[in-house]
């Protein structure tokens, strides 16, 4: 009997065709919708003659026992339709088994029946879809075995983000940029100070010793001071020249300083000499004798008997006698007093004389000089001394510079550090006509208050004697930066004070 003509495939004839190694893909698949075919043909076929089927399904005959009828419409066994495309495939697949079937039966009950010959109908060609062998493939020259396939499509599924993801990110994102920012504003700060401070740095580095020094050359060989030849060199050395006793007398010699208290006593003692003296000659008659130096205490005791006679003429004489000793005493002091001239002459030479004994030299550190009086003080003080030098304003800290004799120096030092009380603030009263007052020298901030000068204070960064003053005058300089401060000491080689200055806590 034919395969195609079986109205059914039964479990063993399907499991011995699925087993089967060497059929293709498409001899599969076409045996599969004859499987289909074959079982939607069955449960559609109706029973044999005199059965009753159901209202709405006939029932299943068992095979062999009658005619397979095929239904107009395929349906499924509850009466539901089959998709469309379906339809085309199974559809036609089943009209074609069925129709092979019944011709099939047909020609073989008339072999049976009559004996005549089988129809010969060419089989249906399938269509192979199963492709090459991999044995073929690989045998191919263009094969690379490196190329894979296309990787089978993964569904996408939904990811939710958790709350706050992203919020966080730009949170990171945002301190990280404010760390940058700050490393930036920090590097180049630190690099500011290294420059400001390298001039101070190079100051105090100290060169290292010369193989041999300048004024051992000439007498040095080949560098090596073991080859010194003494004799020549205590030959070049100047001994002092002794003093003639008999010259010593010729020598000035300093006055002995006193107190004001052996001041007094030497003065007292000189008078005291003199007026013995004086009686001294008025006794031998060499002098004329003094009058009497009559006073209302001493009236009756000098005047006798005349004050007794007439009181009131020797009160009157008394009392011209005083006012003409008064007016003497006032004349010969204004004779003796100097005039504004003389004074000013007077006052500049002692000065000069002071400065001529020896140089000082006061070196302050101040915070803060936003008070103008205390600018005027150190300004005028410093004139009225004599005293030379500079005060460096500058935004960070201040330079007050003073040269002046012993004297000068003795009382600028106590003005600033005693007199002038360096943290009170007021509002300036005196206007600048030099320049235009900057904002950090005036005693208000923006807002008009006065700023606070608690913490300021003068700090004696250097007192000592120098060889010669290097300032012709007293005066103020206003400088920006710092590099300006330096750049104006450093013409009178002091800017290592502003280093000194700097370097103080």
């Amino acid at each position: 009997m034919d395969r195609h003509g079986s109205p059914a495939l039964g479990p063993q004839n399907a499991s011995a065709r699925v087993s089967k190694g060497s059929e293709s893909a498409a001899e599969r698949l076409a045996a599969l919708k004859a499987r289909v075919a074959a079982a939607i043909n069955t449960s559609s076929t109706r029973g044999p003659a005199g059965a009753v089927p159901g209202p709405g399904l006939a029932p299943n005959p068992p095979p062999g026992t009658g005619p397979a009828q095929v239904p107009a419409k395929a349906t499924s066994g509850l009466n539901v339709p089959l998709h469309p495309a379906l339809l085309g495939d199974i559809g036609g697949s089943s009209r074609s088994n069925n129709r092979s079937s019944h011709s099939q039966q047909h020609r073989s009950s008339q072999n049976r029946n009559d004996g005549a010959k089988p129809s010969t109908q060419p089989k249906r060609k399938q269509l192979d879809l199963s492709g090459p062998p991999p044995e073929d493939v690989k045998a191919n020259p263009y094969y690379d075995p490196t190329i894979q396939g296309p990787a089978p499509r993964q569904p996408r599924q939904l990811q939710f983000n958790d709350p706050g993801k992203y919020i966080a990110q730009a949170n990171a994102i945002r301190r990280q940029e404010k760390l940058e920012e700050l490393k930036k504003k920090i590097a180049a700060s630190t690099q500011k100070a290294a420059d400001e401070d390298a001039d101070v740095q190079k100051n105090f580095m100290v060169d290292a010793p010369p193989e041999v020094e300048w004024y051992d050359e000439g007498f040095v060989k080949d560098n090596n001071y073991d080859l010194i030849n003494m004799d020549e060199i205590h030959a070049l050395i100047q001994h002092p020249v002794p003093i003639d006793p008999d010259s010593a007398k010729q020598l000035s010699v300093k006055p002995m300083y006193l107190t004001a208290k052996e001041q007094k006593r030497v003065r007292r003692l000189r008078r005291a000499a003199v007026m013995a003296e004086e009686r001294a000659k008025q006794r031998l008659g060499l002098l004329p004798p003094q009058p009497n130096k009559v006073t209302l205490n001493n009236m009756f005791k000098v005047l006798g008997d005349e004050a007794i006679l007439d009181p009131s003429a020797a009160e009157n004489r008394v009392r011209r006698e005083i006012n003409e000793r008064r007016d003497k005493h006032l004349q010969e002091n204004e004779e003796r007093k100097l005039s504004k001239e003389e004074k000013v002459e007077k006052l500049a030479r002692n000065q000069e004389k002071d400065v001529a004994r020896e140089v000082h030299l006061l070196v302050y550190k101040i915070n803060n000089l936003s008070n103008g009086s205390i600018r005027w003080k150190l300004s005028k003080n410093a004139e009225q001394l004599g005293c030379t030098g500079a005060l460096i304003l500058c935004p960070k800290f201040c330079l007050c510079i003073c040269e002046a004799g012993p004297y000068g120096a003795r009382k600028y030092r106590k003005l600033v550090e005693d007199r002038i009380d360096f943290t009170q603030n007021a509002p300036d009263k005196h206007k600048e006509t030099t320049h235009e007052l900057k904002e950090w020298l005036k005693a208000t901030d923006a807002e008009g208050n006065l700023k606070d000068l608690s913490a300021n204070e003068a700090r004696l960064v250097f007192a000592g004697e120098v060889k010669a003053q290097a300032f012709s005058k007293f005066s103020s300089r206003v400088c920006e930066t710092e590099q300006d401060a330096r750049s104006f000491l450093a013409r009178v080689k002091m800017e290592n004070f502003w280093n000194l200055a700097k370097s103080m806590a």
